[in-house]
């Protein structure tokens, strides 16, 4: 397919599943049940961080753990006891389970304690002269686990210092930052540009990416999210994230192989 083809045949597929429909089915979901900022954040990066493997299954057990911050994640986060945290331990989907959850919390009480919105663990890494998002997701992953925590913890949370993709981070930032005009994404953090996110780089993805010529290996990887997403920069230099909707699309539902 040539160059000219294949953005026209993307900008359709984009376009298809960038609508208000997608957010039902999607744990995107979950962070559009709320409307203050804090409460979208803070919602938004567990169900980033819970999404793997069926999305039915993510979004049920987002809406459990919802359920444990009495709907209020923002308030729950700010004035529950420490040891309340304990009726948090029998949580549990697939890996995730309640000791690394206790420390998320223990880590966003810390955190909002002293600043008002989870953006500036990401932003205040970055230079508007970066190209991409690496810096403020190695700069979140320190401040993340600046606290005392457990090690089992560090997989839960990626950084492209050891070439990890980050797909769920990269995915989180997708939703805070791009300024989305069907209403999916949120766009509501604005010290990072569009122009700077990373597509979310996972199997099916990397695959779909690889089968449209988009890279030379179907790899899960920092360098390979980063090859793509350039690729995609020629398409749309301003909003290259868009096109994770149409890969996507492509890899998780029509099953393009």
């Amino acid at each position: 397919m040539e160059s000219r083809q294949l953005k026209e045949y993307l900008d359709a597929k984009a376009a298809y599943y960038d609508q208000p429909d997608f957010v039902k089915d999607d744990p995107i979901s979950i962070p559009h049940r709320f409307t203050k900022l804090q409460d979208i954040e803070i919602a938004g990066l567990f169900a980033a961080t819970l999404a793997w493997g069926n999305r039915t299954t993510i979004i049920r057990k987002c809406t459990e753990l919802m359920e444990r911050f009495d709907n209020s994640p923002y308030d729950y986060i700010r004035h529950h006891e420490p040891r309340e945290r304990m009726k948090l331990m029998d949580f549990i989907h697939r890996t995730f389970n309640g000791l690394d959850l206790l420390y998320f919390v223990e880590f966003l009480q810390h955190y909002y304690t002293n600043v008002t919105s989870l953006e500036f663990a990401f932003s205040g890494h970055l230079d508007a002269s970066d190209t991409d998002t690496g810096k403020a997701l190695s700069g979140f992953h320190r401040i993340f686990f600046a606290l005392e925590h457990p090690e089992r913890t560090r997989k839960h949370v990626s950084t492209p210092d050891r070439n990890s993709a980050c797909k769920r981070l990269n995915m989180f930032l997708r939703w805070m930052v791009r300024q989305d005009e069907n209403g999916v994404d949120f766009g509501l953090w604005r010290q990072i540009s569009p122009s700077q996110l990373v597509i979310p780089m996972d199997v099916h993805v990397s695959r779909v990416a690889a089968r449209l010529g988009l890279i030379e290996k179907a790899e899960a990887n920092w360098n390979t999210a980063l090859e793509l997403t350039e690729k995609l920069r020629e398409m749309d230099p301003k909003d290259p994230a868009k096109y994770d909707f149409a890969l996507f699309g492509l890899g998780v539902i029509e099953k393009y192989v």
